[in-house]
């Protein structure tokens, strides 16, 4: 009998809802994936970091062991996978487990494969590929999706800088950035020696570095999925980027609005045509599955260049996922679970990339990633907990109720936060406190907080409690682990 072909958005929710095949989100929190388990039959997560405090049914932490310090997601991940109550877990609920990770690489792959699990996303050594900064420039170039004028260079010195740039013809004026790390920590700009000599150890060494011409920019994310039918795009977002308020890290990514009208039709329109252009050619490259890319928006011009790939799900998916086509529809990483899950499906791309493009398919939401950003080191004793929170009249916030789903948030005067910082946890410059989503925007139209953003990051700051640390732990030691959980 003839396997049955997918038709229609109906067929595959109907699918899914079905499922019977584990599948698990393997990560720090579930943040990235919020929601998702509401839509897949046998979803659950395994997460590091609880969240909830024990009240998300699907969520799964095992009890903390003893563990070399984590370096990256892949580690926390690693440690997970290795943990017996994790393992216990996973054959007791049975079944073929599907593993789908934020972060993972080929020891992620082996562990995996030694519990008899498939990973549903691409290999880690063509994700790591796909990831490098240097090779985004390459296929852009390749899919005709420009990057902001730049030259790819090995720098040795910072006269051999402003040789290479003077024959690039970019100016000195500059933006470097290398192949692998986030804009947090291995963007760089230069525009003196002084400014060189801040940032060569990260410079210098490190093999071929992308060198830019310094524009006045506006930074934008879209995240898209290449199936075998062609790739389907989401919406473009707006990025809070280097808030104080948010977060230490000059250029460091903190944050998201989603809203129809945060650029002019004609950009939304000409990202979402660069969006499916490169997400062709990632399908040429072996690609396949969630992406997201970073557009920079040139201020006078309105140009759009390419600013980076990132080769997965990202801090930028619970809002494409819970955007209002994702409930007209369906969740555009369900059609990343349906490229992977092997069932035949027959949809026409354009005509969902269309339809999604329509302003009424996208509602107002933000979403602030919260860091600690004093130069301090701490022991935290009290964070809010996850759940809803209300803005009372004089601009103070409370805690109204408990809850898991975002959706609750019924007013600009709620928000819903989730909570990444416990008790106990060391409390330094960078920590992630917390991630707070609101219905409508969080930046003013020249894209500056606006003051209601201000009073909810100022209410959940002063919900946090902490003691000092005794004198004999005091180290700066124990600040920023360079890695972003999100």
């Amino acid at each position: 009998m003839p396997a049955t072909v997918l038709k229609n958005i109906s067929e595959i929710r109907r699918f899914f809802h079905r499922n019977e095949d584990p599948i698990y989100f393997i990560s720090a929190t579930n943040f990235n994936l919020l929601g998702l388990d509401e839509w897949v039959k046998n979803f659950k997560y395994i997460c590091y970091i609880d969240c909830y405090g024990g009240k998300h049914p699907n969520v799964f932490c095992p009890s903390e062991q003893p563990h070399a310090e984590f370096q990256s997601i892949e580690d926390i991940n690693n440690y997970l996978l290795q943990h017996k109550e994790v393992i216990d877990f996973i054959k007791r609920r049975g079944g073929k487990p599907k593993f789908v990770f934020l972060m993972f690489d080929e020891e992620t792959e082996r562990l995996s494969k030694e519990l008899g699990a498939e990973v549903w996303f691409p290999k880690a050594k063509l994700r790591t590929n796909m990831d490098n900064k240097i090779e985004t420039v390459r296929i852009g170039n390749k899919a005709g999706v420009p990057s902001v004028p730049n030259v790819l260079a090995d720098v040795k010195d910072y006269a051999d800088l402003k040789k290479t740039c003077e024959k690039a013809g970019i100016g000195h004026d500059l933006v470097l950035q290398s192949a692998f790390g986030d804009s947090g920590h291995t963007t760089f700009f230069i525009k003196s020696e002084a400014d060189f000599r801040r940032h060569e150890h990260e410079i210098v060494g490190e093999g071929e570095i992308k060198i830019m011409k310094r524009i006045d920019c506006r930074g934008s994310a879209i995240e898209a999925c290449a199936t075998k039918e062609g790739t389907i795009v989401g919406p473009l977002m707006t990025e809070l980027v280097g808030f104080k308020d948010l977060t230490p890290y000059r250029g460091g990514w903190c944050g998201n609005e989603i809203l129809s009208t945060a650029f002019p039709p004609k950009v939304r329109q000409r990202a979402r045509e660069l969006t499916f252009k490169f997400g062709e050619q990632l399908r040429k490259e072996g690609y396949r599955g969630y992406f997201e890319l970073d557009f920079l928006i040139d201020k006078k011009t309105g140009d759009l260049w390419l600013g980076e790939l990132n080769p997965r799900i990202t801090g930028a998916s619970s809002m494409t996922n819970h955007a209002a086509f994702a409930h007209a529809d369906a969740p555009l990483f369900l059609f990343h679970l349906l490229e992977f899950s092997k069932k035949k499906f027959d949809l026409d791309v354009n005509e969902l990339n269309n339809r999604w493009a329509d302003p009424s398919m996208i509602d107002s939401w933000s979403q602030m990633v919260i860091k600690h950003t004093d130069d301090s080191v701490d022991i935290c004793t009290e964070v809010p907990e996850t759940g809803i929170y209300k803005m009372l009249s004089d601009g103070s916030v409370i805690f109204d109720r408990f809850d898991y789903h975002r959706r609750a948030v019924e007013s600009e005067n709620e928000a819903f936060f989730l909570r990444i910082l416990q008790p106990g946890d060391y409390r330094y410059e960078g920590a992630d406190i917390g991630i707070l989503v609101t219905r409508g925007r969080s930046m003013t139209k020249n894209f500056q907080l606006n003051e209601r953003a201000k009073r909810w990051i100022h209410g959940i700051k002063q919900s946090v409690a902490a003691r000092p640390l005794p004198t004999v732990e005091a180290s700066p030691s124990l600040a920023d682990p360079a890695f972003k959980i999100l």
